[in-house]
């Protein structure tokens, strides 16, 4: 089964409120945002957006240009249906982030928690890197998450590869400079926990 198809068939079978992964509320990924001290009409990409509550938060807290993208159309239509007529405000994004051509020097911020760690090749590495790059504005902003050292080795059935804040901070290389990391650790559905690693970047 390929990467698009894994995803699709988890959020065709599965109710949003029942992978692992599921939160009520992103509350370490807000805290790292709302640190960045962005503008109503920044624009942010929140990459692997599935069908999290995030972009329902920055809604409510008022940004006005948000974009979801996931790989999974099944995880986004539920989000839409989720917002309803809020719907219409976000920017939605089906494809593979190692895939996607996105606009050049366009974001202010990138968000992802949990899709870096599932890029396993040197390659999809590659190309996630260059599309980050390549979107992200100048003195912007990355809050991405990933499985911290102490956190699982695979996810949905997937190998993942866990990091610290100074492996990452090595990984996404000079042009990004780690402001803040800390752990966050996830309670699933099922009563797990999961240690994720936050960091907060800027491109320079």
């Amino acid at each position: 089964m390929d990467k698009r198809a894994h995803w699709q068939n988890i959020y065709q079978t599965k109710n949003s409120k029942d992978v692992s992964w599921f939160a009520s509320h992103l509350t370490q990924s807000l805290e790292f945002i709302n640190k960045a001290g962005l503008k109503n009409n920044d624009p942010m990409i929140d990459v692997g957006a599935g069908a999290s509550t995030l972009v329902d938060d920055l809604l409510e807290q008022g940004f006005t240009k948000l974009t979801a993208l996931d790989i999974s159309s099944e995880s986004l239509e539920m989000t839409r249906r989720r917002l309803s007529h809020e719907a219409r405000k976000i920017e939605w994004l089906t494809g593979d982030i190692t895939e996607m051509e996105l606009p050049k020097n366009y974001y202010k911020l990138w968000h992802d928690r949990a899709v870096f760690h599932f890029l396993t090749q040197r390659e999809d590495k590659e190309k996630y890197k260059r599309a980050l790059r390549e979107s992200l504005k100048p003195k912007g902003y990355a809050v991405i998450a990933a499985f911290s050292l102490e956190g699982p080795e695979k996810c949905s059935g997937l190998e993942v590869v866990r990091y610290s804040p100074e492996t990452l901070s090595k990984e996404l290389g000079a042009k990004f400079k780690l402001l803040e990391a800390s752990t966050d650790f996830h309670k699933t559905p099922f009563g797990t926990v999961q240690a994720f690693m936050y960091g907060l970047f800027q491109k320079f």
